[in-house]
């Protein structure tokens, strides 16, 4: 038997604080919730339980997440709506198999998500930049794009966006809605920071709205006449569970399901994830997952508030930030003359890290910005690390 510590891709060097994990650690990762759900699961399954599984995913596993997302969204959520996926990044990758060519374009947040740049570009697509300010995407400037582009999709974080930390306003997320009905662009919305609100409730979730949709088509007879449906909602568990588990899925109206159902892997595979969601079922029928999210809710909250401090502490005269009221990330805006890149290349040297601001747009913006997560250090990590950080930004 090895004796070789598990890791991950991109895990620090020990001794190092690198705030450029967005990972969770090791004392946010239910192992013994898993075991006992997994041994519950094993005690009553039957053989084929193990065999593909059905292609939207087991019905049991859909009724208990749709009765989890009833509570905690605030809004109905139906069985019938929800496709297993394999986590989000399979997911985001599923839904441009489905409904992009090559060649077509996608709308942005700027800044967004880095690694879904990546899932654009191996599908051929041209990628637009819209900027955010604090109440999210703004819809002025999203507005002069549409007059001269119309994207197949819009990507969106509207929840504690990745990375800047923001929400997209009640106000914006109706227009952007609005929008999308009247040009015919799909909204694909991710929402893995959902759940994860620390000072209150969450913004309406998008997959709420895609519930109304798809309401509002069962109402006028789900035939082809009955309306078109808009909006995607990516949904996962590995920010409120397990990243291994890679289990998530998609919220959608039922013409966009109907789409997304008649795909080649799903017919030849079945369900993507199968064994995973027979012990996530139970973790949710058993209200494990109830408990594990707020355990979250009161872990996170801590370390907004130790990095938060700690930037007051050090960091107050070398950087402007907002303190985030979920997700994961803090985003720190330096002097202007900055360059975060060439200063991650100096930070190994002071055992720190974070992920430079570049990478999060989409044309190579935001030299002077940086991204620091909070998620993967407890509160004293967090204040060592940023004492670090300061050090290398002083130097």
């Amino acid at each position: 038997m090895s004796s070789k510590p598990a890791t991950f891709d991109g895990a620090p060097p020990p001794g190092h604080i690198n705030f450029g994990v967005g990972q969770p650690s090791a004392d946010a990762l239910p192992l013994d919730l898993i075991r006992q759900a997994s041994e519950h699961f094993l005690a009553s399954a039957q053989p084929l339980e193990l065999n593909y599984g059905v292609r939207e995913g087991d019905e049991r596993f859909r009724d208990a997440l749709a009765a989890f997302l009833s509570r905690h969204y605030d809004s109905p959520a139906r069985a019938e709506s929800l496709l297993l996926t394999a986590g989000n990044s399979h997911a985001l990758d599923f839904v441009c198999t489905t409904f992009t060519r090559p060649g077509d374009t996608v709308f942005v947040e700027e800044p967004s998500y880095f690694l879904a740049f990546q899932v654009f570009r191996d599908h051929g697509l041209n990628i637009v930049g819209i900027p955010v300010d604090e109440n999210g995407m703004r819809m002025d400037l999203l507005e002069a794009e549409l007059a001269r582009t119309t994207p197949v999709l819009i990507y969106t974080i509207p929840s504690f966006l990745n990375p800047g930390g923001q929400s997209l306003s009640a106000e914006r997320r109706r227009r952007l809605v609005q929008l999308s009905e009247q040009q015919g662009f799909l909204i694909v919305a991710d929402e893995v920071y959902q759940l994860l609100s620390y000072y209150g409730p969450a913004p309406v979730a998008l997959g709420s709205l895609a519930e109304q949709q798809a309401s509002a088509q069962l109402e006028n007879g789900g035939g082809q006449d009955s309306g078109r449906g808009s909006i995607l909602s990516l949904g996962s568990f590995s920010k409120i569970l397990a990243p291994g588990l890679r289990l998530g899925w998609i919220q959608a109206p039922p013409d966009l399901m109907a789409r997304m159902l008649d795909n080649g892997s799903l017919n030849s595979g079945g369900s993507f994830n199968h064994y995973a969601s027979h012990l996530v079922r139970q973790v949710l029928e058993q209200g494990m997952q109830d408990a594990h999210l707020e355990h979250l809710r009161e872990l996170y909250r801590r370390r907004v508030e130790a990095m938060d401090q700690a930037l007051h502490h050090h960091l107050a005269d070398l950087a402007r930030w907002q303190k985030p009221q979920g997700g994961y990330f803090f985003w720190l805006q330096l002097q202007q003359d900055a360059d975060s890149e060439a200063l991650r290349q100096q930070a190994d040297a002071f055992r720190t890290g974070f992920q430079p601001g570049p990478k999060f747009s989409s044309t190579g913006a935001f030299k002077h910005c940086l991204r620091l997560s909070f998620a993967h250090y407890n509160e004293d990590d967090i204040s060592e690390g940023v004492e670090r950080l300061a050090a290398l930004l002083q130097a």
